[in-house]
C-alpha cells in the first residue's frame, strides 16, 4: 500500500527519509528492594524532582499553549497525592522503579475514570513514567531522535514535551499512528506549524530510511514516490514559500468576498507574532490568564493594565475579549469551587459569573475603562449562554458600563437551535466549536477514551453550525468561529460556506488558511458545505469536502 490516510494539519507538504521513534521502556519487574526503604524513597524523589525540573525548563524555552502543557506535566510529576503512593508501595518493600510503574499506572487509571480536565492529563502520564523510569535506570529518556540529518520523523503519539521543543530545522514533516484532529499532538502541530498527519494508523508500516512525501492537504503519506512526484513537490515547497515571504493580504474568498480572519491569544504579549502573520484583529481574546494563577480575582486596575496593553496592539482593529470562562476544566477557589460529579454541565461560564456577579461587574468595569483608553474596536462576549434570557441580561449588562458590541459564545445546541432569538438581542455571536462539538456528541472534550467522538467535521455539528450562520446573515448579525476547527483549511471553507463571517485561529494556521479561501468562490463554499452536510459521520464529511473541493484544494 503506497499512499497512507490520515488526518492532515495544514496545507504543507514536505519529502524526506523516515526515522522512526524508539517504542518505551519495558515496564520493570515487581522485585524485593536490596537496598532498602529509605534509599528507594530517595532515589524516586530525586527522580521525580529532575524530571519535574526538566519538564519546566522546557515549558519556559516552548512559550504558548506548549507552555501551558509542559507546566501541566510538571505540576503533576510531583503531585503530593501520587508520592504517597510511590511512598506507599515503597514501604511494602518494592524496588523504586516498580513503585513508580505501579503508582503512575493506579493513578493514570484513576484520572480516566474521572474524565474532564483530569481525564485529559491522565494520558500525560505515560510520558512523565517514562521519563521517571529512565532516570532510575540511567539511560536517555524516550524521546525525539537525533540522526544527524533532517527526517520525517514517524510515532505512535509524541508527548506534549517532545512536540513542544522539536527541532523544525531537522523534523521535516511527522506522522502519528495515533491522535486526532484535537490531540496535543496536532493543537501543537499546528502552533508550530509542522507539516504532520495524525491518526494514520498503517504509518506503522513504514520503515527507517524509507522515503516519503507527506501531504498534510490531501491527508496522506505517498510511501514510494516517484522522482516526478518528489520534484512535483519542491515546486510546491518553493511556491509556498515565496507566497509566506509576501506581505499578508486580509483574508477573502476567489470572487473577492471578504472573510475576516482573527487570531486567538491568551495573552497580550502573543500580539505581536500575530500582527506579524497578517491577523487582522482578534477573534478570541482568552482572560483566564488574568485568573488562573491568582487565589483571589485581580483588581480592576490590573485588569485594566493587560486590556489596554492588548488593544494598543491592535489598534484600530477588531478585538473580541471573551469573559472569564470559569468552570469545568478551569475551576477557580474564589468562583465556583463546589465540587461537581459533572462540572462540564456545572457552573460555568456565563452561569458561574452571574452567581458572583461583582466579578463579572468588575471585568465589564476593566473593560470599559481599557476602551476608553484606546483606539481599538473592542467588543466583549460571554462564554457558555445556553438561552435567550441569559443573553438579554449579558448584553443589557455591557451596553450598562458603556461597551458598544456585546455578544454571546455558542457552544451548546441550545443557543444554536435558537440562534435567531439570540440574535435578537446579541450584537453577534461567536461559535465555540470545541465545546459546541462536545456538547452535540456528549463527548468529553477532555477525556481520551471519547475523542473518536470530538470532531467537527460531524454533520450534526455542522448543520448548528449552519443554523447560526443562517440566522446571522436574515438578522444581519456577524457571525465568527474561534474554535481549534478553523485553523483546518478545508473546514474553514466549510465554515464560510455555512455562513461564517470570520475566522479565528492560532496564528501559525492564518497563511493556510488564507490560501484555502482565496482558492475559492463563495458559491464554491456554499457547494463544498453542502457536499459535507450529505454524509453520516465526520469522515465522511471531511472526504466528501475534499472531493467537492478538488481540484483547486490540493494545489
Amino acid at each position: 500500500m503506497s499512499i497512507l490516510r490520515g488526518v492532515g494539519i495544514g496545507q504543507g507538504v514536505a519529502t524526506g527519509t523516515v526515522v522512526r521513534m524508539a517504542e518505551a521502556l519495558p515496564a520493570p519487574e515487581k522485585q524485593t528492594s536490596a537496598i532498602g526503604a529509605d534509599a528507594e524513597r530517595a532515589r524516586a524523589r530525586e527522580a521525580v524532582a529532575s524530571v519535574a525540573a526538566e519538564l519546566q525548563q522546557r515549558a519556559d524555552a516552548a512559550g504558548g499553549a506548549a507552555r501551558e502543557v509542559l507546566e501541566a506535566q510538571a505540576m503533576i510529576a510531583e503531585d503530593p497525592t501520587l508520592q504517597d503512593e510511590v511512598d506507599s508501595r515503597i514501604d511494602e518493600g518494592s524496588t523504586a522503579e516498580w513503585a513508580v510503574h505501579d503508582a503512575f499506572a493506579g493513578f493514570r487509571a484513576t484520572l480516566e475514570a474521572v474524565g474532564g480536565y483530569l481525564g485529559e492529563r491522565a494520558a500525560d502520564l505515560d510520558d512523565i513514567a517514562q521519563r521517571v523510569l529512565a532516570r532510575l535506570r540511567g539511560v536517555p529518556a524516550p524521546g525525539v531522535p537525533d540522526p544527524g540529518h533532517p527526517f520525517v520523523l514517524v510515532a505512535r503519539d509524541l508527548a506534549p514535551a517532545d512536540t513542544a521543543l522539536l527541532n523544525l530545522e531537522q523534523v521535516l514533516a511527522l506522522v502519528t499512528t495515533d491522535g486526532g484532529p484535537t490531540s496535543h499532538t496536532a493543537i501543537l502541530a499546528r502552533e508550530k506549524g509542522i507539516v504532520a498527519l495524525v491518526g494514520a494508523a498503517d504509518a506503522v508500516t513504514l520503515a527507517d530510511g524509507q522515503t516519503v512525501v507527506v501531504d498534510a492537504a490531501a491527508g496522506t503519506v505517498n510511501a514510494a514516490p516517484t522522482e516526478a512526484e518528489i520534484a512535483a513537490v519542491a515546486e510546491r515547497i518553493a511556491a509556498r514559500t515565496a507566497e509566506d515571504a509576501a506581505p499578508p493580504a486580509p483574508g477573502a474568498l476567489a470572487d473577492g468576498t471578504p472573510v475576516s480572519l482573527l487570531a486567538n491569544l491568551g495573552k497580550p504579549a502573543d500580539a505581536a507574532d500575530a500582527v506579524a502573520r497578517g491577523a487582522e484583529g482578534v477573534g478570541l481574546f482568552r482572560t483566564e490568564f488574568l485568573f488562573l494563577s491568582s487565589a483571589q480575582a485581580p483588581t480592576i486596575e490590573q485588569q485594566r493594565a493587560a486590556y489596554i496593553e492588548l488593544l494598543t496592539a491592535f489598534e484600530r482593529k477588531k478585538v473580541v475579549v471573551r469573559l472569564l470562562d470559569a468552570g469545568a476544566d478551569k475551576p477557580l477557589a474564589f468562583l465556583n469551587d463546589a465540587h461537581e460529579d459533572n462540572p462540564a454541565l456545572g457552573l460555568r461560564g456565563l452561569r458561574a459569573l452571574r452567581a458572583s456577579e461583582d466579578i463579572l461587574r468588575e471585568q465589564l468595569t476593566a473593560l470599559a475603562e481599557a476602551d476608553a483608553a484606546t483606539a481599538s474596536d473592542l467588543w466583549v462576549m460571554a462564554p457558555m449562554v445556553t438561552t435567550v434570557e441569559e443573553t438579554a441580561y449579558f448584553t443589557a449588562l455591557a451596553k450598562e458600563y458603556g461597551l458598544k458590541t456585546a455578544g454571546v459564545m455558542v457552544e451548546v445546541p441550545a443557543s444554536a437551535l435558537l440562534a435567531d432569538r439570540v440574535l435578537a438581542h446579541a450584537d453577534f455571536a461567536s461559535i465555540g466549536t470545541n465545546d459546541l462539538t462536545q456538547y452535540t456528541m456528549a463527548a468529553d472534550r477532555l477525556l481520551g477514551s471519547v475523542a473518536s467522538f470530538q470532531d467537527p467535521w460531524h454533520p450534526a455539528v455542522l448543520r448548528l453550525v449552519r443554523e447560526v450562520g443562517s440566522a446571522g446573515a436574515r438578522l444581519g448579525k456577524p457571525v465568527g468561529i474561534c474554535g481549534e476547527s478553523a485553523a483546518d483549511p478545508l473546514l474553514a471553507v466549510v465554515l464560510v460556506g455555512l455562513g461564517a463571517t470570520s475566522l479565528s485561529m492560532a496564528p501559525s494556521a492564518l497563511a493556510d488558511v488564507r490560501r484555502s479561501l482565496a482558492a475559492h468562490t463563495l458559491d464554491d463554499a456554499r457547494r463544498i458545505a453542502d457536499a459535507a452536510l450529505t454524509a453520516d459521520d465526520a469522515a465522511g464529511a471531511r472526504d466528501a469536502a475534499r472531493d467537492a473541493a478538488e481540484p483547486s484544494f490540493s494545489q
